[in-house]
């Protein structure tokens, strides 16, 4: 794996053994942004939708076969890089935990999942389904309350070495936006996606966003150990629904 700017040292962040969960995440695109506006549109028809996937995860919630469900709306969506390939633009997802992955195809086959899978797809422009199990555990992303949540799409050429430049990457976002939890969910299959980052901050929107993008080293050492690697990644911050 190329190391761009070797010199700028940063702390391995300590990883932790990944838990046996298993890992339902749904993402799509109901009202997306208008051009390169990373605000996604806010409608009736959207608020709507929430309500009624939440009162849909509350149900399936309710199944000794599921441990955790979080609907999420997205509150910034940058732009994908130009020819990034499968562009993430979802500015509604859910995320469904299951006690293992074994249960996963269970849940999937109950009328619960299968009504809160169709009122997704029935409003969605684009959905994305992605059966997972985590494979790198920082620690694990509290969701029983509210803050800046992420789910930070990612493409690559060579699965191993996106998650080597992940692990690489972790310490500087643990030095300059203070992430100490991160669940990374890897496809049972073949997906868009080599994997999805999961984490939250207890901060606001705009205080991640100034600590991110005006830190001159994430362009010279985040961005660039991306490209060096052939690696991009598609972030979306959401809040809770």
């Amino acid at each position: 794996m190329p190391i761009v700017n070797p010199s700028a040292k940063y702390d391995d962040l300590a990883l932790h053994s990944p838990p046996p969960t298993g890992y339902l995440h749904l993402a799509a695109v109901i009202e997306p942004t208008l051009g390169r506006t990373p605000f996604p549109r806010r409608s009736p028809r959207k608020t709507r939708l929430l309500a009624a996937l939440k009162e849909l995860a509350a149900s399936l919630a309710q199944l000794e076969t599921v441990a955790k469900v979080t609907v999420y709306r997205a509150r910034l969506i940058p732009p994908a890089g130009r020819g990034t390939r499968h562009p993430a633009r979802y500015d509604v997802a859910v995320l469904i935990e299951t006690p293992s992955v074994a249960l996963l195809e269970d849940v999937q086959a109950t009328s619960e999942y299968q009504q809160l899978l169709a009122a997704l797809r029935d409003a969605a422009q684009d959905i994305f389904v992605m059966p997972a199990r985590c494979v790198r555990l920082v620690a694990d992303v509290d969701k029983s309350r509210p803050g800046l949540f992420l789910f930070n799409y990612f493409v690559a050429d060579d699965r191993q070495v996106a998650l080597d430049v992940w692990e690489h990457l972790a310490g500087w976002y643990a030095a300059h936006t203070g992430m100490d939890n991160s669940t990374l969910l890897a496809p049972l299959s073949e997906a868009d996606y080599v994997f999805v980052n999961h984490v939250r901050w207890d901060r606001s929107l705009a205080g991640f966003t100034l600590a991110q993008f005006s830190t001159p080293s994430f362009r010279s050492y985040v961005l660039a150990n991306l490209r060096a690697n052939h690696t991009a990644s598609m972030p979306i911050l959401f809040g809770l629904a």
